[in-house]
């Protein structure tokens, strides 16, 4: 029993000294990696203080550096500012030194100015003794006073002013009764010529002036576009030549042209010239036309004393004012078509009020002529009756070309009034109004294809430029189209020389920003 109980302390004890010596190798473990731990950030403090040091000294440098660059472009900028001050100085005491001369040139001008001054009246009081010497000289040399002088100076003026006077009376007189003759035909001639109403023959140009010859530049445009798009919205053709301050308009149409001379007055007046104001100004310039046509119209009715048309009737004349026949303005001629009717009819006791309304509107088809099929006669007929015009009326306009025989005594009266107005001399000219056929033949013949938006028929119809629409003729189609349409003019026209057929392909987006 004892010796296991010893046996048993033996072992007990040798477990706490193997214990204790275990604890003991475990203290120093640590002790010893505490000891690494402690070295081992000491390393990394060192090295982390010398890394900050070298990156501050980095820094310290950079910053030295930009500071040296900014300092060198501050001089550079200062040394720069400080040349053009000299050069603003320099310039200002040049300025300085020519206002001192101009200065001191007025200066002696002036004072040479006074000198002449002082010469003159100096001058002039010599003049005014001499002046008086001499009337005293001759006062006494004549033994006259200076009144008593003039007084027979003006009574030996008389007698010869009479006497002067009745030879050139009977000079006169016999120079006018060699000339009698001849002037009372012409009193005549005027007196039975007065119902002959002016008429302007109308061109195909017009002048637009120019305040000076940079506004051409800038009606130009850049690369062209200002005038390119005035021209494509007015089918008017601009000629831009060597005439001073002036620009002229040229299209055979007197509506587009003139809808073109009042847009470009508008632009140069305005000064803002481009696309935009362009269209703007166009369209402002279409509608002072229509206002214009409307007062013509009521001018017309007003001058020839026809009351009661429809508005629309008054309109359709003041369209007659931008529509000439063989270059002779229509609604002048109408309205003298008109007068004469009355003073037919006024001698042989017919209908005077019938007559001068039949007269006013029996080229009434001519206004829309160029847009509805038919001759100008069977499109008036249709209008006056569409407007509930008197039938005596409409069968004047019907027959005053015999396209009916006439049965009223107003449709003859109509008749003889239009023939006597179309064939005074220089009424009316055949190769101009040939010449405007031709050109609206040609755009007839260009807007009939599918595709085409407008056409216009430019430079005496030695071109024919024509708008298409993008959405229906794509850029390959342009070139097909651009050969049936010179086909097509090639058969049915007779020209001199070529013309162009001219295809333009436009596509334009509009927006608005809110």
């Amino acid at each position: 029993m004892i010796p296991a109980i010893i046996s048993g302390v033996v072992c007990l004890i040798v477990g706490i000294v193997i214990g204790i010596l275990i604890r003991v190798q475990a203290f120093k473990n640590a002790e010893a990696t505490i000891k690494n731990a402690e070295e081992r950030s000491i390393q990394i403090e060192n090295a982390a203080i010398k890394d900050a040091e070298n990156k501050k000294r980095e820094a310290i440098l950079a910053a030295q550096e930009e500071i040296q660059r900014e300092r060198a472009d501050l001089e550079a900028e200062i040394k720069e500012r400080r040349g053009d001050l000299q050069k603003q100085e320099r310039r200002l005491q040049q300025k300085e030194d020519n206002l001192d001369r101009k200065t001191d040139a007025i200066e002696k001008k002036e004072e040479k100015l006074q000198a002449k001054l002082a010469a003159v009246d100096k001058a002039r009081e010599e003049v005014k003794a001499l002046k008086k010497s001499e009337m005293d000289l001759l006062e006494r040399l004549s033994v006259l006073t200076a009144e008593e002088a003039k007084a027979y100076l003006i009574s030996q003026l008389a007698d010869e002013v009479t006497h002067e006077e009745a030879v050139k009376l009977k000079e006169i007189q016999a120079k006018y009764k060699e000339e009698a003759e001849t002037y009372a035909r012409e009193q005549i001639a005027l007196a039975i010529q007065r119902c002959a109403a002016d008429h302007v023959a109308e061109t195909t140009v017009s002048v637009v002036p120019l305040p000076n010859d940079e506004m051409k530049g800038r009606i130009i445009g850049r690369e062209g576009r200002n005038i390119r798009t005035l021209e494509t919205l007015t089918g008017a053709e601009l000629i831009i030549d060597d005439t001073p301050e002036a620009i002229t308009v040229s299209c055979f149409d007197p509506v587009r042209r003139e809808i073109t001379r009042i847009a470009l007055e508008r632009l140069i007046t305005d000064g803002r010239i481009h696309p935009a104001r362009i269209e703007e100004m166009v369209e402002k310039a279409k509608r002072e036309v229509e206002a214009t046509i409307k007062s013509e119209g009521e001018r017309a009715v007003l001058e020839t004393n026809v009351h009661g048309l429809h508005p629309e009737l008054v309109k359709l004349l003041g369209r007659l004012h931008y529509r000439t026949s063989y270059g002779q303005n229509v609604l002048s001629h109408s309205i003298e078509v008109s007068h004469l009717a009355g003073l037919l009819a006024a001698e042989i006791g017919a209908d005077v009020t019938m007559a001068k309304r039949a007269g006013l509107l029996h080229d009434l088809g001519k206004s829309v002529d160029h847009e509805i099929e038919g001759s100008h006669v069977q499109i008036g007929v249709d209008l006056a009756r569409r407007y509930k015009e008197n039938e005596e009326v409409v069968h004047a306009i019907a027959a005053h070309h015999n396209d009916i025989e006439p049965q009223t005594i107003v449709a003859c009266l109509v008749q003889a009034a239009d023939a006597i107005s179309a064939a005074r001399p220089g009424a009316r000219r055949e190769n101009v109004e040939n010449y405007i056929k031709r050109l609206e033949k040609l755009e007839e013949i260009s807007s009939s294809f599918k595709g085409v938006e407008k056409a216009y028929a430019i430079q005496a119809g030695r071109e024919i430029r024509i708008m298409v629409k993008p959405d229906e003729v794509d850029e390959d189609r342009m070139v097909l189209l651009a050969r049936e349409i010179a086909k097509k003019i090639e058969e049915e026209m007779e020209y001199p020389g070529q013309i162009k057929v001219n295809l333009i392909r436009e596509t334009k987006a509009v927006d608005y920003a809110k």
